[in-house]
């Protein structure tokens, strides 16, 4: 004798996923509103205790112990992340290169994992291995070429892995095109490849500059701390940078310190800002004109 097998009706099986696609909604929007919440939150404090310490000596004179003014920390970070960038944007955007046009091969695949597994290695451990090599192996010092390199090293996976994502964007019909016309390969890469995904490829160098900005744990260990601003010195002379002043000043008892810790945190996060806002804005640039 055949059982009559009981199945839901459609009306049943619709609600259910009714259900199901509201409660995933909602989750997801509480997970936005929370995210929201909590960065509004940190920008509101950071701005609501940064601005009143803002004032012109900030800018016109150096940090004197815990007090006095943030140039020589706001020059130091400007130099530490510029120099970081002047020696990672090559090795990166030429590491994405070659992993767009020679990803096949084995070379090309250790390549690819080492980044990836650069990007979770923690920056404190960069920072140890700048100590161990530069501070201390090649008898640098604390210096603005040891904190510089470390940082690059920290922003090479990040530039590496954009740009092989911006190249292999690239239509292979324009490469096949400018093969068919003699070019070489070099020219390929740099009359078709580099303009064509120049915008995504600097998109990609925004974002690793405004997280190696933010960095504090590597340049303990190399760039050190300087009262005083750079004097030309890429080796034997520390510098200072906004983030230490955040780390070390805001532990002290005396308000002077905590105005200028203060003061850092908000040019930091308003220079992250307008990092990041740049790289969204090239971001949806490009897209507006690849359709």
């Amino acid at each position: 004798m055949n059982e009559k097998i009981n199945t839901p009706s459609r009306h049943v099986i619709r609600l259910r996923r009714r259900v199901a696609d509201g409660v995933m909604w909602g989750a997801t929007a509480l997970s936005f509103a929370l995210l929201g919440f909590v960065l509004l939150h940190i920008l509101t404090y950071v701005f609501v205790h940064g601005l009143p310490a803002l004032h012109l000596t900030i800018f016109t004179t150096d940090a004197q112990g815990i007090a006095g003014g943030l140039r020589n920390a706001i020059v130091g970070s400007l130099l530490l992340s510029g120099l970081a960038l002047v020696i990672a944007v090559p090795i990166g955007v030429s590491a994405g290169v070659y992993l767009s046009e020679h990803g096949d091969g084995l070379a090309a695949k250790v390549a690819r994992f080492l980044s990836d597994v650069l990007v979770g290695v923690p920056s404190i451990v960069l920072g140890y291995f700048g100590y161990i090599t530069m501070v201390i192996g090649f008898g640098w010092r604390f210096s603005l070429l040891a904190g510089s390199i470390t940082l690059a090293i920290m922003m090479l996976p990040y530039i590496a892995r954009t740009s092989e994502m911006a190249f292999r964007a690239v239509p292979i019909a324009l490469r096949e095109s400018a093969y068919a016309l003699g070019c070489p390969e070099g020219g390929v890469v740099w009359r078709v490849l580099l303009p064509t995904a120049r915008t995504p490829v600097l998109t990609g160098i925004l974002m690793a500059l405004a997280i190696a900005l933010g960095e504090t744990a590597p340049l303990l260990y190399t760039a050190g701390w300087s009262n005083y601003l750079w004097n030309g010195h890429f080796t034997h002379e520390g510098v200072g940078y906004l983030t230490y002043v955040i780390w070390s000043f805001i532990g002290e008892p005396y308000a002077s310190a905590h105005q200028l810790a203060y003061a850092a945190a908000l040019l930091i996060t308003l220079m992250v800002l307008a990092i990041n806002l740049s790289a969204r804005l090239l971001l949806v640039r490009w897209r507006d004109v690849g359709r």
